[in-house]
């Protein structure tokens, strides 16, 4: 037998509200709100021209269970052009997009194949052999059961067998528990590839054979930094080749600019520009949140005498002349305790904060996650999370509680 060849794409997120962003300009906020599209159209154009055996989808198609009519177009015409270029789809809904939610329907061409809420498998015929595709989609929005348990094994030599699932690892913290399955339970069914989806960082669980999350299509905030896309995936008997192929229409990250010896506002401006301009050369249109590393006693009174607020929209001003998109989210400043120093009250609080357990922030945030339409658009507290969180409380409380004040 020989290779068969297809793309692994997972939450799409079509649709996706991007929200905290304030402050952009309106056609800086349709291109962010514009970006989930883009990166769409992107992986289209991509499979058209290398043309695959078919295409995987699994889960997270659209952001909510609404489906808004817009994201339902813009997918609906894209399959057409994958039916047009005759490259069959399989696709399964996730907990964003589950079969419970209520929209206006959109029928798909023939091309694409859906999976319904109970494990079931798909036939797809290749020119070196017959794919089986094993998945499901949610029913509803949270399925807590194991549905590894319904994926039947492998039991024909002459076919390629691979396991669609919209799930995460038995223990897994950073995101919500849906679907759990442990690496083992995967490896036992004796598949020839794993296609995972619900977790928006890429990673590779096991190689040979090769289990798989592919990581969203692009980035929604600064937790989902770095370049975004999916797999074209090689597979055979003997092995698998994953070639990683980003599409994000803008990229979150974060940027360190070393400050050191630097006296005056303007240096500051030139440094940063300089900075920002090689990082769009290098990954094109950016969200950023500035890092301002290796502040000494020469650039203290900068940063007394200028808030965070005037300091960014001073900088944004200044990276308008640049070409290419980019938008700075926030500036941290690194903020020795030799440069500032503070207040035995802010010190007690650092302290209290650097004790706490996640159960603690959860306690601390409740108000905030309990918000019936905000939380919503927070991700689940994790050790991570709140990692972020106490990181930014630091440096807020180093810059504005100062010794004597």
């Amino acid at each position: 037998m020989g290779d068969i060849r297809f793309i692994h794409t997972a939450d799409l997120h079509l649709g996706s509200p991007f929200s905290g962003m304030k402050g952009l300009k309106k056609e800086q906020w349709q291109f962010v709100k514009n970006s989930t599209y883009a990166a769409f159209d992107r992986l289209i154009d991509y499979a058209i021209k290398e043309t695959p055996d078919f295409v995987l989808i699994a889960g997270d198609i659209y952001d909510g269970e609404d489906r808004s009519i817009r994201a339902q177009h813009r997918f609906q015409q894209g399959m057409e052009r994958l039916a047009d270029a005759r490259i069959p789809v399989v696709l399964g809904y996730g907990n964003h997009d589950h079969l419970s939610g209520q929209w206006v329907r959109f029928e798909l061409p023939e091309n694409v194949h859906v999976f319904g809420p109970d494990v079931s498998q798909i036939r797809l015929a290749t020119p070196n052999g017959e794919a089986i595709v094993s998945g499901f989609s949610y029913g509803e929005r949270h399925v807590k059961r194991a549905m590894i348990q319904d994926f039947l094994p492998a039991e024909e030599s002459g076919a390629f067998y691979i396991g669609m699932l919209h799930g995460s690892m038995d223990g897994e913290t950073a995101h919500a528990v849906y679907a759990p399955f442990t690496k083992q339970q995967l490896l036992e069914k004796n598949y020839d590839y794993w296609a995972l989806g619900h977790i928006h960082k890429r990673e590779e669980l096991h190689h040979n054979p090769s289990i798989v999350y592919p990581g969203n299509i692009q980035g929604r905030h600064k937790n989902e930094s770095g370049a975004k896309g999916f797999y074209d995936v090689s597979l055979s008997k003997s092995g698998t080749s994953l070639q990683f192929v980003p599409v994000s229409a803008v990229q979150f990250d974060g940027l360190s600019i070393a400050c050191g010896g630097i006296m005056h506002m303007n240096e500051l401006i030139d440094a940063c520009r300089n900075s920002v301009e090689h990082h769009l050369i290098e990954h094109g249109p950016s969200i950023l949140q500035l890092n301002l590393a290796d502040v000494d006693e020469g650039a203290k009174e900068l940063f007394e005498e200028v808030t965070e607020k005037e300091l960014r929209e001073t900088l944004q001003e200044a990276l308008e002349e640049l070409e290419t998109f980019v938008w700075l989210s926030s500036i941290e400043i690194e903020l020795g305790q030799e440069v500032f120093e503070i207040s035995p009250l802010a010190e007690k609080i650092i302290a209290a904060m650097d004790s706490w357990q996640l159960a603690d922030w959860k306690n601390a945030l409740k108000d905030l996650y309990r918000h019936p339409k905000g939380s919503r658009f927070l991700e689940p507290l994790s050790d991570r999370e709140t990692a972020d969180i106490q990181a930014a409380a630091v440096q807020k409380i180093r810059r504005n509680v100062r010794m004597g004040e």
